[in-house]
């Protein structure tokens, strides 16, 4: 059985600086017409920092399409000319003003392939130190630190506090090979 989309006609409905939205009328394999309507956003990063004492760095900040105050891992876009391990680099200097002697990729994923092609390369970085010169931060975020022990971390998903599903999936990775940090 093929599942492939003919796509009959595509428009751009909105371009935005962070977001193109394109709207297609598509002819599924069985002649049935339909419409998708598809957020096109940059490749991102995201990364899973764990300290040398055990503990992971995330970022407190507002979201607005959350109404509400996140706490996530690093993350941002990969920018033109950037290979996203860059991105990464670049990403945990701005964000936290740390950099790591160890960055494994750890996987790649669509953050949610029913709308959007934003695709998304989650790393894990330790031997963390600070950086010797601090990039500029983007001018419409402000940060704030935040550190968790394991446990922490995994009792703060349970009652709904962590909320990110790429926190979520580092909060998991990180409970699947707990000494992450100690092993530098």
């Amino acid at each position: 059985m093929t599942f492939e989309e003919k796509v009959d006609q595509q428009q751009t409905v909105y371009q935005g600086d962070l977001i193109q939205v394109e709207r297609q009328q598509v002819t599924l394999p069985d002649a049935t017409k339909a419409v998708r309507e598809i957020v096109h956003h940059q490749a991102a990063v995201a990364v899973l920092m764990v300290t040398a004492d055990q503990h992971l760095v995330l970022v407190k900040q507002w979201r607005a399409p959350a109404n509400g105050v996140t706490l996530e891992i690093p993350a941002g876009k990969v920018e033109a000319g950037e290979m996203a391990d860059q991105a990464a680099v670049r990403e945990l200097n701005e964000e936290t003003r740390l950099k790591a002697t160890h960055l494994k990729r750890v996987a790649g994923f669509y953050t949610s392939p029913g709308f959007t092609d934003e695709y998304m390369t989650l790393y894990v970085a330790t031997g963390l130190s600070p950086v010797q010169t601090a990039l500029p931060q983007d001018p419409d975020e402000l940060l704030r630190l935040v550190k968790l022990d394991l446990p922490t971390a995994i009792t703060q998903v349970a009652a709904g506090k962590l909320v990110d599903a790429k926190t979520l999936m580092a909060v998991w990775y990180w409970q699947s090979h707990p000494t992450l940090g100690a092993e530098v």
